[in-house]
């Protein structure tokens, strides 16, 4: 579909919008909902600048740090996602890359869950190369994590310490290791709707397998502590847009969707969403998985009817 063409649909009344993306997610994927929870496997001290994160020792947001957790830790983390319902477990570290001793600290705790647990094995390690990804591949990790954020146009504005590019390059390295990859950015961060447009074309272009769309939590502390929140309107159309742009690609609303959404997040799933994040994030809370799996039920009933 041609980018005007796209663009005339993104400017639909919303009802029409969120419907064509409900058609799309349908005809594509189903009624089905992936789940995936999380670790904060390290906590900050990063040396990048990305605006808005919390983890970057430039700035003062008074989170914990901490260096790379145990193995146990990270197997009874995996153990407790699974008890919680997710499919998928991802072990996140702060950071651009490791230490060959913490990648080899994170094989063995992959290769424990796996022959533990049934859960689907994710990592989130920052830039990675061939070789560590191989290794990865081989503990039983099957899908790597590494966001682009925003559009190419937009992101010197979200950090200056690496560029998009490289942030593509890992892209691809993780895909040509046979790898899935789990690509998605954040929104509400100043860019337009435009910029978003570009995002999901991106991602459609480099084939990624599942998108997270977080919202961004202004964090005290950060250079955007102060940016304006999106409004639950403009997050559903680009839900829905995301949806309609990469229509059979796994696409999960993430963090910052309780406080955008409130009590409409079940509109997400009826504008494209079909797949979500439990159990909490790195530096910011969640609400209760009891009230996410009422949610759940819920949005199935609805699917349903």
């Amino acid at each position: 579909m041609k980018k005007e063409a796209l663009n005339k649909i993104l400017h639909l009344p919303l009802s029409e919008l969120i419907s064509l993306a409900n058609k799309t997610r349908r005809n594509f994927l189903g009624d089905t909902i992936e789940l995936c929870s999380i670790i904060n496997a390290k906590s900050g001290l990063c040396n990048q600048d990305c605006r808005f994160c919390a983890q970057s020792r430039l700035h003062k947001t008074g989170i914990e740090t901490y260096a790379l957790k145990a193995k146990k830790e990270l197997v009874v983390a995996a153990l407790r996602a699974q008890d919680i319902g997710a499919k998928r477990f991802g072990i996140v570290t702060s950071g651009n890359t490791l230490s060959r001793e913490e990648l080899k600290r994170i094989c063995e705790a992959a290769s424990g869950i796996k022959n533990k647990l049934g859960i689907k094995l994710c990592a989130s390690l920052g830039s990675i190369g061939t070789d560590d990804l191989r290794l990865l591949k081989e503990a039983g990790v099957s899908r790597y994590h590494h966001n682009i954020e925003t559009s190419a146009r937009y992101f010197p504005r979200v950090a200056t310490t690496h560029t998009f590019a490289d942030r593509i390059a890992t892209i691809r390295r993780v895909k040509n290791c046979g790898l899935e990859i789990c690509s998605g950015g954040i929104i509400g961060m100043g860019e337009s709707m435009q910029d978003r447009l570009e995002m999901a074309l991106c991602l459609k272009e480099l084939k990624v397998d599942a998108v997270p769309i977080n919202i961004l939590v202004p964090i005290k502390g950060t250079p955007l502590e102060k940016q304006q929140s999106l409004s639950c309107a403009e997050v559903i159309r680009t839900i829905a847009a995301f949806r309609i742009i990469l229509e059979d690609k796994i696409i999960k609303i993430a963090a910052g969707r309780e406080s955008a959404l409130k009590d409409f997040q079940a509109l997400a799933f009826f504008a494209g969403a079909d797949g979500m994040l439990i159990g909490g994030y790195l530096t910011i809370k969640g609400r209760a998985v009891e009230e996410d799996h009422r949610l759940l039920k819920e949005i199935k009933k609805l699917w349903m009817g």
